[in-house]
C-alpha cells in the first residue's frame, strides 16, 4: 500500500463502517481524506484527523470514531499498524515503499499533470482584474493544484488572503526573472510577505530554486549518459535510496495537502527535499570505472528518471519551467 492508497482506504473504511451500522447512518464519508506524514516525534509514519470530520454526524466522540476505523484499517493488507492518539487522530505505520510502486505512481501522476499544464488556459482564474502580481501567481498555482486533484475553480470558495510583494511587481520580475520571482512568492505561506535576495540569481547550492531545477537537469543527463553507455532504465528494487523513495512515495500526499490547504509552499518544500535527495543519489546511478551496467544500475536509473519527472511536474504546477540542461 502506498501513502496515496492509504487516503482512499480511509474513505472506504468510513463508508463500510456506516454501511455495517458501526457508525450512524448520517456519518457520510468525506470525498477526500487528507493524510499527512507525522511530524518529528509523532506516532507512526502518517496521520489523519478524519475522525473529527465524521464525529458530529456520527453523534459520538472523535476518539470513538477513530477506534471504529482503527479496528477496520488494522486488518487491511499493507498497513502494519494503526494507533489512535490524542482526541482522535489516526496514526499509521506502512511498509517501506518499493521503487517499482513509486515509479509507476510517478508516471501515472505525470500524465494528469501534463494534462493540466497543457490546458493552462483552462486553469487560469476567470477573473484576475485588480489583482497584484503575487495574488495572480498564488491563485494560479492553487488552481493548478486543485485541478490536478480533479477539482475546478468552483472548489475555491472565497478569496485567498495574499500578502503583496514589498516592491513594485515589474522591478521584481526584471531583477530576478519571472520563474525565480514566482518561486520566492510561493516559497512562503500566502499570508506572509515574500523576501527576495540576490541568492535567487546565484547558480549554486545556496539557491533552492536552482537546486530543484539542477536536480531535474541532472536526472535528464543521467538518462542521456546511460544511453551513451548502452543501457536503459528498468524498474526494480533499489535498496540504497531510502530517503528518495520516501519522498517520492509521500509526493501524492503533499499534492493533496497543498491543494486542500491552498498552500503551494508545501509543494515548494517537498521539491527542495526531493531535489537534495536526488542530488545525493545521482552518484550511485551510473557504473563507475570498469564496472559493467547491471540490473541494479537500470533500476537506479529508473528511480532517478522518476524523480526528475516528479520535479518537472511539481515545477509545472507552480507555473515554472524545468530545463533539460543547466
Amino acid at each position: 500500500m502506498t501513502p496515496a492508497d492509504l487516503s482512499r482506504c480511509v474513505v472506504r473504511a468510513v463508508r463500510c463502517a456506516v454501511a455495517d451500522g458501526e457508525l450512524a447512518a448520517g456519518a457520510a464519508a468525506p470525498e477526500r481524506v487528507v493524510v499527512e506524514r507525522t511530524r518529528p516525534g509523532g506516532v507512526g509514519d502518517y496521520a489523519t484527523p478524519v475522525a473529527f470530520q465524521v464525529a458530529k454526524a456520527a453523534r459520538c466522540a472523535p476518539r470513538d470514531v477513530a477506534g471504529v476505523l482503527a479496528r477496520r484499517l488494522g486488518a487491511e493488507p499493507g498497513i502494519e499498524r494503526v494507533e489512535v492518539t490524542g482526541a482522535g487522530f489516526l496514526n499509521f505505520v506502512l511498509p517501506a515503499p518499493s521503487a517499482p510502486a513509486v515509479i509507476t505512481d510517478a508516471i501515472i501522476r505525470d500524465i494528469v499533470i501534463r494534462d493540466v499544464r497543457g490546458g493552462a488556459a483552462h486553469v487560469v482564474p476567470a477573473d484576475e482584474s485588480g489583482l497584484g502580481l503575487r495574488e495572480r501567481v498564488v491563485r494560479r498555482s492553487v488552481l493548478r493544484l486543485v485541478t490536478a486533484q480533479g477539482g475546478t475553480e468552483r472548489d475555491l470558495p472565497g478569496p485567498l488572503a495574499v500578502a503583496p510583494v514589498a516592491r513594485r511587481d515589474g522591478d521584481v520580475v526584471a531583477r530576478y526573472g519571472a520563474d525565480a520571482a514566482c518561486w520566492a512568492m510561493l516559497a512562503v505561506p500566502a499570508r506572509e510577505t515574500p523576501s527576495f535576495s540576490d541568492a535567487l540569481l546565484h547558480q549554486g547550492e545556496a539557491n533552492e530554486f536552482f537546486r530543484v531545477r539542477y536536480a531535474h537537469a541532472r536526472s535528464r543527463a543521467l538518462v542521456r549518459n546511460a544511453d551513451q553507455l548502452g543501457f536503459h532504465q528498468e524498474p526494480g528494487d533499489v535498496d540504497d535510496a531510502p530517503a528518495l523513495l520516501r519522498l517520492l512515495a509521500d509526493h501524492p500526499l503533499v499534492l493533496e495537502a497543498a491543494a486542500y490547504h491552498r498552500a503551494p509552499e508545501r509543494l515548494v518544500r517537498n521539491l527542495v527535499e526531493l531535489a537534495d535527495a536526488l542530488l545525493d543519489f545521482q552518484y550511485r546511478v551510473l557504473p563507475q570505472g570498469d564496472e559493467k551496467p547491471s540490473a541494479a544500475h537500470r533500476a537506479r536509473l529508473a528511480l532517478a528518471d522518476a524523480a526528475g519527472t516528479v520535479l518537472a511536474g511539481g515545477l509545472a504546477l507552480l507555473g515554472m519551467d524545468a530545463p533539460e540542461r543547466l
